[in-house]
């Protein structure tokens, strides 16, 4: 196997190409703002305004409520000082990752987005994976198991853990006396996945933490909120873990969410739906066009899986191949952190890109595979 470096420094080799080469390597929002969204974005001189004169708490309510109504999260425990704002995700996750006993094992699933298993692992975790047959036949894992971790919808894959399956853990873990965390970082782009996961969790008498994200649903440039939401069973130091990292995110960037997130429930939802689904159909007509497909054809994520045949070139030859060329994707060989080879064959592309660069990108790749393939003895 040729060794590629972690997904997050592939997506930071493609932010800044001095070339100015297509980046379609990360799942973040990377596309020109809608008329409903750019009026919102005109109104951040008066959030400043009004952020100097709100109290931080009344914003920061009125943001979570907001954005977890906006995604079907009902049972969010809102108002309660159980949701703590982030500035992304890979902040809210490294918090938990401290927060969990050092040494124990946790079940992580497996492929999922390497950052995730490498967070844990710095922080001397244990790992185990956790395979998606494992999570769609509800084969559980027991102790020495402490934790499972779940990221709903998977990226790459898409992978919808259906809401009687999050059940099942739920109540595994309590019987076990198991944490059981779940990325929700995806969640805003799928309706299937918005199921109330809180009232699940809570029913069920689980022990839980829940991560959500808004970075990939709105091209804002970075101004995003992670979510780190617990349960009030948890017994885990996540406030003391949370303190050591940061005071507070910006009460603008609230400001901001809120408003997006309104946007997102009249019209927004499905005009980016629309925008991915189309994205989505161009890269599997072009890569049809040499017998390439997409490895999930069900998924509905900003994101797509090419599988690659044995017979042509794996995943880490075709990325650097194409990164010459001027396009950036992911190899997906790091997504399957606990294996790495089983991802040789698979090859991920952001569709939250404008329709012309996936196009472009999608003949790029078609291209590079078909003189690759060509070349190879």
């Amino acid at each position: 196997m040729i060794e590629v470096g972690n997904l997050t420094t592939m997506e930071v080799d493609a932010l800044t190409d001095v070339d100015g080469g297509l980046n379609l390597t990360d799942g973040h929002a990377r596309l020109v703002l809608s008329g409903h969204q750019a009026a919102i974005v005109a109104r951040i001189p008066e959030m400043f305004a009004e952020a100097s004169r709100r109290p931080f708490p009344d914003i920061e309510r009125e943001a979570h409520a907001t954005f977890l109504k906006a995604i079907g999260q009902h049972g969010a425990p809102v108002g309660t000082g159980r949701i703590l704002s982030c500035y992304s995700s890979t902040l809210a996750t490294d918090i938990v990752a401290r927060a969990l006993p050092a040494g124990s094992t946790i079940a992580v699933l497996h492929p999922t987005f390497d950052n995730i298993a490498d967070l844990f692992a710095t922080r001397g975790l244990k790992l185990v994976p956790l395979a998606e047959e494992e999570l769609l036949d509800m084969r559980w894992p027991g102790p020495p198991v402490g934790a499972i971790v779940v990221t709903h919808p998977n990226n790459p894959t898409g992978l919808v853990t259906p809401e009687g399956h999050l059940r099942s853990l739920a109540e595994h873990a309590v019987r076990h006396g198991q944490i059981v965390i779940v990325d929700a970082s995806f969640r805003g782009q799928v309706r299937d996945a918005q199921y109330d996961t809180y009232a699940v969790l809570d029913e069920a008498g689980a022990d839980w933490i829940v991560i959500e994200d808004t970075g990939k649903l709105w091209p804002t440039h970075e101004l995003k909120i992670g979510l780190l939401a617990y349960s009030g069973r948890t017994k885990l130091p996540i406030e003391r873990a949370f303190s050591e990292s940061l005071l507070s995110a910006s009460p603008v960037v609230l400001l901001l969410i809120a408003s997006l997130a309104r946007d997102w429930v009249n019209g927004g939802y499905e005009r980016a739906r629309d925008l991915v689904a189309r994205n989505r159909s161009v890269l599997r007509e072009t890569i049809g066009e040499v017998d390439l497909r997409l490895a999930d054809p069900a998924s509905q994520i900003s994101v797509a899986r090419i599988e690659l045949p044995s017979h042509g070139p794996d995943s880490s030859l075709l990325y650097k191949d194409m990164v010459a060329r001027g396009v950036h994707v992911l190899p997906c060989a790091p997504f399957h952190w606990a294996d790495p080879d089983s991802g040789l064959r698979f090859i991920r592309v952001s569709l939250a890109r404008p329709y012309d660069a996936v196009e472009s990108a999608a003949r790029t790749l078609v291209q590079s595979y078909t003189e690759m393939s060509a070349r190879k003895p």
